[in-house]
């Protein structure tokens, strides 16, 4: 991995609201993509389960964009979210773009175009750092679960599928 100066728009566009967060990791370009959790978990030399991925459904009832933000080996158990949140559909990737302002692949947990109902997974918190998408496929960003749960202010909660 590589810090770049020149990062690709969206991912400067994460840097600055870190840094205007107050946040103190750096965008961090991945030589490869990190489009899936082990792609980035590849790149990172982290554990797949330290990958903060989101991802983004469609609330039925108002079109609002829902974001549930899972550890990399969790796949989400849609009926606990729309549980909490309310029936889901589909997030296609233009709804995804048009809604939070990412492209699906690097979709960020902060900095969204619209108010987004947002979820955390209860498992990230048993990491001391991970690591989220920053507005592109090749860009991360590390932090703790504490500062996800303060810059997203979102709920955490059980959102795992279990076996």
């Amino acid at each position: 991995m590589s810090k770049d100066t020149a990062l690709p728009e969206t991912a400067q566009r994460v840097a600055l609201l870190l840094h205007n967060l107050g946040h103190d990791q750096a965008v961090v370009m991945l030589p490869e993509s990190g489009k899936t959790s082990a792609e980035a978990a590849a790149g990172l030399g982290c554990l797949v389960a330290e990958i903060a991925k989101s991802i983004v459904f469609r609330r039925l009832l108002d079109d609002a964009a829902v974001m549930v933000v899972a550890s990399g080996i969790n796949r989400v158990d849609e009926s606990k979210v729309a549980a909490i949140v309310g029936p889901l559909g589909k997030a296609d990737a233009r709804f995804v773009k048009e809604k939070i302002g990412y492209a699906i692949g690097g979709v960020c947990p902060i900095g969204h175009l619209q108010k987004t109902v947002m979820l955390i997974d209860e498992d990230l918190l048993q990491y001391p750092h991970v690591w989220a998408a920053a507005g592109h496929p090749h860009a991360v960003f590390k932090l703790t679960p504490a500062q996800l749960k303060n810059m997203t202010g979102a709920p955490v909660a059980d959102v795992a599928l279990r076996a």
